[in-house]
């Protein structure tokens, strides 16, 4: 299951930053996660609250907005963008080749903002963490 890495990985980056910007706690991590990066959800989710355990990011909600797949043809400008779907339909629905065609989203998979408690003034958030950028 590569969600456990993914959230690992996401967990020790928002931590170090967290820890850079004097949080006290972590109270939510927002990711974007586009449909073709292979990601289930529920499954990060898990695995997400088993990685905060015992860091400054227990207790956090973790928020993913989702990224709907989506291409282009070059060789169709007129037939614009398409959703692509899962499973990935990538031939133009214009001319019906694939030989020119270009993912324009989908992939994604970025932290997008933190949300920390930083001490006596209270919640803040971060957006984005530099490693991100």
């Amino acid at each position: 299951m590569h969600e456990m890495s993914i959230a690992m990985a996401v967990v020790g980056q928002v931590e170090e930053a967290a820890r850079a910007g004097g949080a006290r706690a972590v109270t939510s991590v927002r990711l974007r996660v586009g449909e073709l990066a292979g990601v289930v959800p529920d499954a990060l989710a898990f695995c997400f609250e088993l990685a905060c355990a015992g860091t400054v990011l227990e207790g956090a909600e973790l928020l993913t907005e989702s990224v709907t797949a989506r291409a282009r043809c070059g060789s169709c400008p007129g037939t614009g963008t398409w959703a692509v779907g899962m499973p990935p339909e990538l031939c133009c629905p214009g001319c019906g080749r694939a030989t020119d065609v270009e993912l324009l989203s989908g992939r994604e998979l970025e932290i997008l903002s933190v949300r920390w408690e930083d001490g006596p003034a209270g919640a803040r958030t971060r957006e984005p963490i530099p490693e991100e950028a």
